[in-house]
């Protein structure tokens, strides 16, 4: 699909301190998708945190990357995890954790994590 979110849209640009371990925290407050089965819209707070490698993600890119899950239909867990392995294929961090920090539906939230530990 075009507008579907793929490593590709995640612009990279080199790590000036790669001789330094140092933790990058983004928090993505306002992630949405849509729910496959219902085709109701799913809020989360998506929060990515890595140690770079050679190479840091740029925000603005990462903006727009995300933007692109607005029409999508994934479960939590496809989302979370499709965004871990972009983001791992795109800059190759040292280590990474994705965690999806998905609202109420229906009486049920869910965190999903997935790491490079």
């Amino acid at each position: 699909m075009e507008n579907e979110p793929t490593k590709n849209d995640l612009e990279i640009v080199p790590n000036e301190y790669e001789e330094t371990d140092y933790e990058v925290n983004v928090s993505i407050p306002e992630f949405n998708c849509i729910c496959p089965r219902t085709g109701l819209p799913d809020f989360a707070t998506i929060k990515i945190n890595y140690i770079p490698n050679k190479y840091i993600v740029e925000l603005k890119s990462l903006k727009l990357y995300i933007v692109k899950f607005r029409n999508m239909g994934i479960f939590h867990e496809s989302a979370t995890n499709k965004i871990f392995k972009d983001f791992q294929k795109s800059c190759n961090p040292k280590q990474i954790e994705v965690i999806g920090e998905f609202g109420a539906r229906g009486g049920i939230s869910t965190i999903v994590k997935v790491n490079s530990k």
